[in-house]
């Protein structure tokens, strides 16, 4: 379950929760798939893709927001391909300092036009993703993440939970996450297959947020319990 927090407002809005499924679309979702693909000093480094599997329903400006809990004291030392809203508190590190610190960060995918070396496939959109059933290329979001203090082994590691996903006017409550296959990865000359280590999946479904008026600045935050 989880409890809705409102943050100020600048007008008066209404707020329903709406039931997840969409008669013309009911087995439609939007999928998170966390692959670790290498490990590191104190972590590892993992791919997250999301695909919008609903047919219809595409994300629009400002784009996708994604936060999850870490499970332990883990923190993000790298991103390529989006990048987290808020540092945290990094008082602790000295000389290499992570890039986020924050327990539950937030991420927000960068916007076209980045430096080449900040991209990663499937990146750089400003958030924005195709319905599967209308555009199967543009459905597709992806960034590169690497974590520290965080286990350097599959029996050591633990995996991100309480995922959650905002868009405009839209949020997604997760689904059970499940360990699944690894990942098998092409070599951009494509002559050579790569295979993720472990690999992690969660099926986000649909609730939506109607307002009888609409209100000029909105901000909420959605805590998992």
């Amino acid at each position: 379950m989880f409890d809705l927090f409102l943050l100020p407002l600048i007008s008066n809005f209404y707020l329903m929760f709406l039931d997840a499924f969409d008669p013309l679309d009911p087995t439609g979702n939007i999928t998170i798939k966390w692959d670790i693909v290498s490990w590191t000093a104190d972590g590892y480094v993992a791919a997250v893709t999301m695909s919008n599997f609903q047919m219809y329903r595409g994300i629009m400006n400002p784009g996708w927001t994604l936060g999850w809990q870490w499970a332990k004291k883990e923190v993000i030392w790298s991103m390529v391909g989006a990048q987290t809203t808020e540092q945290g508190d990094c008082s602790k590190f000295k000389g290499n300092v992570p890039h986020c610190c924050k327990k539950n960060p937030i991420v927000v995918d960068l916007l076209p036009g980045v430096p080449y070396n900040q991209q990663f496939y499937n990146c750089c959109k400003a958030g924005v993703m195709s319905a599967w059933g209308q555009d199967p290329t543009g459905s597709v979001s992806a960034f590169q993440v690497s974590v520290g203090l965080a286990g350097t082994s599959n029996k050591t590691v633990k995996l991100p939970k309480n995922f959650n996903l905002l868009c405009p006017g839209l949020g997604y409550t997760c689904g059970p996450a499940k360990v699944v296959p690894s990942t098998v990865y092409l070599t951009p000359d494509r002559r050579r297959k790569t295979q993720g280590i472990d690999d992690m999946e969660c099926d986000m479904h649909l609730f939506t947020i109607s307002r009888l008026k609409e209100p000029e600045l909105l901000c909420f935050v959605l805590v998992f319990l």
